[in-house]
């Protein structure tokens, strides 16, 4: 199986210039799982200029492909025949932890402040992992063959 990196980038763009809302229909596996790479290896890019020069940048990524990320799942939930609204025990967590993550980074102030930080960040990091796990397992299982309630099966490397 080839990884086109140039293709898999093209995908992501395409994914969140012309689909950033878009929670129906199917994707497959393997679109699936090209974006989720190219989301990841621009995480880390960004992680690590923000280990640089900080300000929470991590955070606005991860707030600015929420709507994509979560539709992307849920489309894919929805080629093994499951709902697509499972995609929130994950991303409302996550929408949580970045927005109280970029906030901390904007202006941080008080040691209570830091105690109140730290512990919801561990409960949402908890539940996130949780829920996680979960996406994964269903997301890695084949889609259904033919159409199911939310549509024909998707065509490879085109987002639907």
């Amino acid at each position: 199986m080839d990884f086109d990196l140039n293709k898999a980038v093209q995908y992501f763009q395409t994914v969140v210039t012309q689909h950033y809302t878009d929670f129906r229909g199917r994707v497959s596996r393997r679109d699936f799982w090209t974006y989720i790479v190219v989301y990841v290896a621009l995480a880390i890019i960004v992680a690590i200029v923000e280990a640089l020069v900080g300000l929470g940048l991590l955070a606005l990524l991860q707030l600015a492909l929420f709507l994509p990320t979560a539709g992307m799942i849920a489309r894919r939930l929805q080629d093994t025949g499951r709902n697509g609204s499972l995609v929130w025990l994950l991303m409302v967590p996550v929408l949580v932890m970045s927005t109280i993550s970029l906030l901390a980074a904007l202006a941080f102030g008080g040691v209570t402040l830091l105690l109140i930080y730290f512990f919801l960040l561990t409960v949402l990091s908890l539940i996130s992992v949780c829920a996680a796990i979960y996406l994964i397992y269903v997301c890695i299982q084949p889609g259904a063959s033919g159409p199911n309630d939310y549509g024909p099966p998707p065509a490879a490397g085109v987002p639907t």
